[in-house]
């Protein structure tokens, strides 16, 4: 006789067998366009974004990002083109200024020569020299001084007048250059204006199509509702059909060995490689058996039944977020069950089970042969899995996609000697909870779901409670457990000035701030991922700059590398999410 599924639910007077993914087809037929369904990551656009129209404009926009990154590397290299040329205006005018100088000097010298001569002789020209009638050594003596006194006068100041004439050519050389400078940089400025007004209207566009877009996200967002909610009143109907049983479920210890002994009125349930299953029993009834799974199991399930919705953050434990080990380590401790609260600490000393044997309340470990093991949650049936989800930002009902699962284990079994989690391998980056960690030096995008920078459908976005202030939800939720912290501290919440930032925001503050904003379509401002700060975080030496640096890696968020003191663009203010 075949136990039980905690699916089944009674309709009329007959049951029937209900998967969560029947029970959900059941009572909530799926919308949206041909085709569209819950991609197997919650939160993700399968099916949303496929739209001609919509390609063609996030294209467009592609294009336009990418002109304004070429002309932001071009303006820069003609702001600093133009300052040298600046630089060597001002050093050639210095030059001309120096000759001139010392051209006004040698002349002041020669005034001096002349002034004395006469003075001292008279006004002495060849002329006089000889009707003086001296004696002709004196004359040819007389005749030899006016020379050498002209000679060097031409010699000294006609060195002089080279200098100057030619520091003004190297003025005219250096005018000139500055002109062309000048010239190419407000060519530049007017090119940016142009791409910048193109912008613009390509973003006016997509917001249209984007409301479309948004609405369709919607309707799959609310069939993740429905799924979780219908997923609860399954198992609630489970529990409800053992006590109905009279059922009274045993402990872990009493069904840990199904062949010699299990409580009276169960049978054992059969592995799939043969023999009996540990952990579980079946309680025999027609027209099927219940599944009776350890007390510590159920209470485990329905306590993370209960935090379903909940938001995703790394680092925390409830009740009002989670991470995928947090989560589980929470929801078995509550039943007795001491277990690690990280993903990696938990494969180590989960006793294996084979797959084809999961049942409810098994973990189910996911990873992939590059990253390693990237995800925990909590096996609800052979196709289904409730976790918190990096990637959808909330506690969830998902898939359990059987070609990335890399082990099962069941608590209830205990801990077996501890063996170490795959990692990754050839440079991937580390997964926790299906969200990819950047180290503090990633400068790249953190691209996600599927959507372009700035243009980001605000359902998909969560609010930190703060203003009108929104971000990817696991980075909200975390944001939102930092500044608990901070407040913890200090007295008050994180001050903010900004956090997601359209599209559109960003080619405005870009137009405003060129040699400071990112070009639009490449800020992790537009994908939900960074905010700015202020109260006192905007300043490098300040009490609560120094307080982010030593906890907000806790919760997730860092402080880039490039925005850091003796980097080129210091801005204290401006933090990430790195994911974990």
């Amino acid at each position: 006789m075949r136990a039980r599924s905690p699916w089944r639910t009674r309709r009329g007077p007959a049951s029937v067998l209900v998967t969560v993914a029947a029970a959900v087809l059941l009572a909530v037929p799926l919308a949206g366009p041909a085709g569209a369904e819950p991609s197997d990551q919650p939160g993700g656009t399968s099916g949303v974004l496929d739209s001609e129209a919509l390609d063609r404009l996030q294209q467009r926009a592609a294009e336009v990002q990418a002109d304004l990154q070429l002309r932001q590397t071009e303006v820069a290299a003609a702001r600093r083109q133009l300052s040298d040329a600046q630089a060597d205006v001002d050093a050639a005018r210095a030059v001309v200024d120096a000759a001139e100088g010392v051209l006004a000097e040698n002349r002041a010298v020669v005034a001096q020569y002349a002034s004395a001569v006469y003075r001292d002789g008279g006004a002495l020209t060849p002329l006089t020299v000889l009707l003086s009638g001296g004696d002709p050594a004196d004359v040819v003596a007389a005749l030899g001084y006016l020379e050498a006194v002209d000679a060097h006068t031409a010699a000294v100041v006609g060195a002089a007048e080279e200098q100057r004439q030619a520091a003004l050519g190297q003025q005219v050389t250096a005018d000139a250059a500055l002109a062309e400078a000048q010239r190419r940089a407000d060519e530049l400025a007017a090119e940016v204006a142009d791409l910048e007004a193109s912008a613009d209207a390509v973003t006016a566009e997509l917001d249209v199509a984007l409301g479309d877009v948004d609405r369709q996200l919607a309707d799959l967002q609310q069939q993740q509702v429905d799924v979780n909610t219908q997923t609860a009143a399954n198992w609630r109907a489970y529990v409800g059909q053992l006590g109905e049983a009279g059922v009274v479920l045993p402990p872990a210890a009493e069904l840990l060995d199904p062949v010699a002994a299990l409580p009276a009125g169960l049978t054992p349930i059969g592995a799939a490689a043969g023999g009996a299953q540990q952990g579980a029993a079946q309680f025999p009834r027609e027209p099927t058996s219940l599944l009776v799974l350890p007390a510590e199991t159920v209470a485990a399930v329905t306590a993370a039944m209960n935090a379903l919705g909940r938001p995703y953050a790394p680092g925390t434990a409830g009740p009002d977020s989670w991470d995928c080990g947090s989560l589980v380590s929470t929801a078995y401790g509550a039943a007795g069950i001491d277990l690690p609260d990280d993903q990696a600490a938990l494969f180590a000393v989960s006793t294996p089970v084979e797959l084809a044997d999961v049942l409810p309340g098994d973990l189910v470990f996911l990873g992939t042969p590059e990253s390693g093991l990237g995800h925990v949650g909590i096996a609800l049936d052979g196709q289904t899995m409730l976790a918190a989800d990096g990637r959808a930002g909330a506690v969830v009902v998902r898939r359990l996609p059987a070609d990335q699962v890399v082990h099962v284990g069941r608590p209830s079994l205990g801990p077996r000697p501890e063996e170490p989690a795959p990692g990754p391998t050839g440079g991937a980056l580390r997964v926790e909870c299906g969200n990819p960690v950047h180290p503090p030096t990633f400068d790249g995008a953190r691209s996600w779901g599927g959507y372009p920078n700035g243009l980001i459908p605000p359902s998909a976005l969560c609010p930190i409670g703060v203003g009108g202030h929104s971000l990817r939800c696991d980075a909200a939720a975390a944001y939102r457990a930092l500044s608990a912290a901070y407040a913890a501290t200090f007295g008050q919440p994180i001050c903010i000035t900004d956090s997601y930032r359209t599209y559109a925001g960003q080619v405005r503050l870009y137009g405003e701030k060129p040699a400071l904003a990112a070009v639009p379509g490449t800020s992790n401002h537009g994908w939900g991922l960074a905010v700015d700060l202020c109260g006192g975080i905007d300043g490098f030496g300040s009490p609560q700059y120094a307080w982010m640096v030593a906890n907000a890696g806790r919760y997730g968020w860092l402080h880039p590398t490039w925005a850091d003191p003796g980097n080129g663009r210091e801005e204290p203010w401006h933090w990430e999410y790195a994911g974990s």
